[in-house]
């Protein structure tokens, strides 16, 4: 669920599998799955544009075992035994979607907030990648625009996303978070916690101001969209 707060483990058990890296294309049938971080000591930098629903994000490294220092290195398509990378996968796709018109591929993106905290962003789709100079070296920056997505019976039906919310910017998130304690707001709980916008960005509400967001658990984030009207 968009912005639900996870522990590690809850993420992984959400996808029934141990999140060992950031790029993990077409881990579920339906979707794939990027890991994303906009702290300072995250190895990769991660951009959420203004318009509050598209993200740039960072493609990975070699391998150390097939580079002393990596971040001295071009990022790859193929590995050294000629096989796809991780970023070769997702740039394929993006190649068969735009000259094959296929739909675009479908990813969920989670964000580290602190260590063993993290926020599911919701689900995007995959339009686009540059290949392009980052100091001494080459990266990949694939574009992502958050779309809504219903999955039925391995059927995915990808919509228009509606006026009703934008991605809330990642420092927003961790000032919340410690104004709040990491509890609900309403009534102190800790567990199935959610950011919430406290006027909705459809009724004017910003989601760049912390002063426009609290956490809310399950239960009072239902009660209070069954207000809105």
């Amino acid at each position: 669920m968009r912005d639900q707060i996870l522990s590690y483990n809850q993420m992984c058990s959400q996808e029934n599998t141990s999140l060992q890296r950031g790029m993990n294309f077409r881990l579920n049938p339906n979707y794939s799955v990027l890991l994303m971080s906009q702290r300072k000591n995250a190895p990769y930098q991660d951009e959420i544009y203004d318009d509050g629903i598209t993200i740039e994000y960072e493609g990975h490294d070699v391998n150390k075992s097939d580079a002393e220092f990596p971040k001295l290195v071009n990022q790859q398509l193929k590995s050294k035994k000629g096989t796809l990378t991780q970023n070769g996968k997702f740039a394929k796709a993006i190649d068969n979607y735009k000259s094959n018109n296929e739909e675009p591929e479908i990813v969920r993106i989670y964000e580290k907030l602190f260590d063993g905290t993290w926020s599911d962003k919701g689900f995007f789709k995959l339009i686009d990648y540059k290949y392009k100079k980052s100091g001494k070296r080459k990266v990949f920056r694939f574009i992502l625009e958050e779309v809504d997505v219903d999955f039925n019976n391995n059927e995915k039906h990808i919509h228009k996303l509606k006026p009703t919310s934008r991605i809330i910017p990642s420092d927003v998130k961790r000032v919340v978070w410690e104004r709040d304690g990491g509890k609900c707001k309403m009534c102190g709980a800790i567990d199935n916690l959610h950011f919430d916008h406290i006027l909705p960005f459809s009724k004017g509400g910003a989601s760049i101001l912390p002063e426009n967001v609290q956490i809310l658990c399950a239960r009072h984030n239902l009660q209070k969209s069954d207000k809105i009207e």
